[in-house]
């Protein structure tokens, strides 16, 4: 089946030609958390039909958003990709995340959930916190592990190799960063948002620039304040 156009000479109009299908900026949502396979890609997309992907990966390919690659022995297996082109794509999605933030009310039965759904918008939340630093930052839900990148930007799926920081809360206090409730800040004073870490960037999200421990005298994030757990 050919593929319909708007047969506008408009910029935004030829943008939606190429990503404005049902289930694109999905698709590039999720590889923009990495490469995946088709079968990650599926799993991760609760609702999409087999058909569907092959069908919107292959029209992705077409239009230079999408790679797709074998990977070398032992893994083989073939792997779908973000082109620069696909990446430059982030900012758009942190729009509309930024823009739908405000629809994101009391989860309904029906939705599916993953952990790493809410990192586009969470990373300029957490940005707005420490505008001036960088670092890698695990956050880790109940639904699951993700870690964002500020410098970046830039965020993955699962734990990160080395984080500066760990954040640790529920999916609703996500929730309610990413609406801008609430501040990092104030979820940690309310006990409702873990750090651990020290140094410049948690003393940030701690709300504690200067490095002085909570006026209460209980650190919420590490053992002793400044030293990680296990440390």
């Amino acid at each position: 089946m050919a593929r319909r156009s708007y047969d506008h000479f408009c910029a935004a109009a030829r943008a939606l030609d190429v990503i404005g299908d049902r289930w694109a900026l999905l698709i590039v949502r999720e590889l923009l958390a990495g490469r995946r396979r088709y079968t990650d890609l599926h799993a991760d997309l609760p609702g999409i039909s087999t058909d569907m992907l092959a069908a919107r990966l292959k029209e992705l390919e077409q239009d230079g958003v999408v790679t797709r690659r074998k990977l070398p022995p032992p893994g083989a297996a073939t792997v779908y990709e973000l082109t620069p082109r696909g990446r430059d794509l982030l900012p758009v999605l942190a729009a509309l995340s930024a823009w739908g933030a405000s629809e994101l009310a009391d989860r309904r039965p029906t939705d599916a959930v993953r952990a790493h759904w809410f990192a586009i918008p969470l990373i300029e939340r957490l940005r707005e916190c420490a505008p001036d630093l960088d670092g890698v930052v695990e956050i880790r839900l109940d639904e699951g592990v993700f870690h964002v990148h500020l410098g970046g930007p830039s965020y993955g799926d699962g734990a990160a190799d080395d984080p500066d920081l760990r954040l640790t809360m529920s999916s609703e206090t996500c929730r309610a960063l990413v609406q801008g409730a609430i501040t990092p800040a104030e979820a940690y004073d309310a006990g409702t948002l873990t750090v651990i870490g020290d140094g410049p960037l948690a003393d940030a999200f701690r709300g504690k620039p200067d490095g002085h421990p909570p006026e209460d005298g209980v650190d919420r994030g590490t053992g002793t304040y400044g030293r990680p757990y296990g440390s």
